[in-house]
């Protein structure tokens, strides 16, 4: 009877389920979603990330998870199987995920001494924090030797184990603060109010868009984490059953961090008559500290509770931003798992020291260290988050829906039933939900991402100022910077690695166990990758 298992492998639904979940809920969830609420139209914003997620973003998580588990292999790979001249969109994919774990570890070292300090004052520490960075350093490194343990254990015995602990430990703590903020009292139904009864005429087609684009974001797709997580399943785990839970687990928890934030700060703001307005990382390293700074001793017990469950959330997401790293470094060049993940990160943390500094000198008010108008952090963010993210995600649609399956005729290339029929036969049972999924994948996922794209391009070539739109130079060299990127990942590609080996899960395995780890006795043999590439062609 075959088992579960798999080789380098999660050992099971739930563990993938609750590791791919853990990518997804990050800072994204905890304090993004709520500002980007507050700025557009509150309920009605959050109506259209929810249906925002059920027809996008879960399209675009099947397809990105299916076809990493179809090549069982590093995103360069799974792209390559796809079509030889699309294996760009996985080094694309390796490259951004790279680009944000060099600012996401500033604010993960930010979490941590927050979450430290909640018995402190943690109201005006944000300067003076910032501005020291010998402090920022020591913090920034506390948190990746976090992520770096957890990613040196490897898959089952690291990112697995470690996501079964601290995802419901963040669920737990989160329901815990959501049922204590509802209780507070004074300004907790005005908060809730705005939170849930919608004013549609409040979000404006500006709000629906930041409704689309917080639903990509928030999932973690376009930046090969659900490839990479996907490689590591088996047969037995259904990819589309397993996209819906993670979906509605990571909605879930950003819908009760608004349940838990909208109360606590219309409180405040009923028990002192002060507005907060701040956004951003303000909301989270400035409001919500003042908020809770007004609930005396309970208070300093939230904070900590809080902001420990941040430092979970930011943890879980740069360990899978990580492992995309590693996995293609490992597989590609043969490296061991533990000397894989040094490098990654002590290059990432080396590219995160002038981030930190940037951001200080942003939050303490000096124009400093600056690229295109913008800190270094927010500079590296627009590039990545905004600017090419939509391209990989709209990558791995066109990858599995228009190429996946080989040359045929023009009928059957623009046919989903066709796709449809393809899929079902390569192993993807989505039910009556496979054709829908089909002409989705083809057709409307690919346009509602490529208007995200044109649009986030626009807002920062074209930003809103005094309500009109004005040219911004620094804002194109902020685009610019993202496509050179972009072209130079497709050049190193056709150069480099088009006609060489990069590696799959298998070799990964070899590796580790010549390096003489224990072979699990109960192990699932791994799908062999359809890439077959001459031996005399690996490097």
């Amino acid at each position: 009877m075959e088992n579960t298992k798999k080789k380098n492998g999660f050992a099971g639904g739930i563990g993938f389920i609750l590791a791919a979940a853990g990518s997804a809920v990050g800072l994204g969830n905890l304090w993004s979603f709520p500002y980007k609420t507050s700025q557009n139209g509150g309920a009605a914003f959050v109506f259209v990330y929810i249906f925002s997620v059920i027809v996008m973003g879960s399209i675009v998580m099947i397809a990105e998870i299916y076809l990493g588990r179809r090549a069982q292999a590093n995103p360069v790979t799974a792209y390559k199987k796809a079509h030889k001249n699309l294996g760009w969109l996985g080094l694309f994919a390796i490259i951004i995920p790279f680009l944000i774990i060099c600012y996401y570890s500033i604010l993960g070292g930010y979490t941590v001494k927050y979450a430290l300090n909640s018995f402190g004052d943690n109201v005006s520490i944000l300067k003076p924090f910032s501005a020291n960075i010998g402090e920022v350093i020591l913090y920034t490194a506390i948190f990746m030797a976090l992520a770096l343990v957890v990613v040196m254990g490897g898959v089952q015995n690291g990112i697995e184990k470690a996501s079964k602990v601290l995802m419901p430990i963040l669920f737990i703590i989160l329901v815990g603060i959501v049922i204590y903020c509802l209780c507070l009292g004074t300004g907790v139904s005005e908060g809730l109010n705005y939170y849930l009864n919608p004013d549609f005429s409040a979000l404006g087609f500006k709000g629906v868009l930041a409704a689309m684009g917080q639903a990509f974001y928030s999932l973690s797709l376009g930046m090969g984490i659900m490839v990479s997580y996907g490689s590591y399943t088996g047969k037995k785990i259904k990819v589309g059953s397993s996209a819906m839970y993670i979906a509605i687990f990571d909605t879930l928890v950003a819908l009760l961090a608004g349940l838990a934030i909208f109360p606590a700060i219309y409180h405040y703001q009923a028990e002192t008559g002060i507005i907060l307005k701040d956004n951003g990382i303000m909301l989270l390293f400035a409001s919500l500290p003042t908020v809770f700074n007004t609930l005396g001793v309970i208070g300093k017990i939230v904070s900590f509770l809080f902001f420990g469950m941040v430092v979970i959330a930011a943890l879980t997401s740069v360990i899978s931003l990580l492992e995309v790293v590693t996995q293609f470094i490992i597989q590609k060049f043969s490296v061991a798992r533990k000397k894989a993940i040094f490098i990654v990160a002590a290059i990432t943390f080396l590219i995160s020291v002038p981030i930190g500094i940037s951001l200080g000198y942003a939050l303490n008010g000096k124009n400093a260290m600056t690229l295109c108008g913008q800190n270094l952090l927010d500079f590296f963010d627009l590039v990545s988050n905004t600017v090419l993210m939509p391209v990989c995600a709209l990558g791995s649609c066109v990858a599995l829906g228009w190429f996946a399956f080989g040359s045929r005729s023009v009928k059957q290339n623009f046919s989903s039933n066709y796709l449809y029929g393809r899929l079902e036969d390569d192993g993807l049972k989505l039910g009556k939900f496979g054709i829908i999924f089909a002409f989705m994948v083809k057709y409307v996922s690919p346009l509602l991402i490529a208007v995200i794209e044109v649009f986030g391009v626009i807002d920062i070539i074209f930003p809103t100022v005094g309500g009109s739109r004005s040219f911004s130079a620094n804002g194109l060299g902020i685009v610019l910077t993202a496509y050179a990127i972009l072209f130079i990942a497709i050049a190193v590609y056709f150069i480099f690695l088009k006609n060489k080996y990069t590696g799959c899960n298998e070799d990964e395995h070899k590796l580790a166990l010549a390096g003489g780890a224990d072979e699990p006795d109960d192990e699932l043999a791994p799908i062999e990758p359809d890439i077959k590439i001459p031996p005399k062609n690996k490097q």
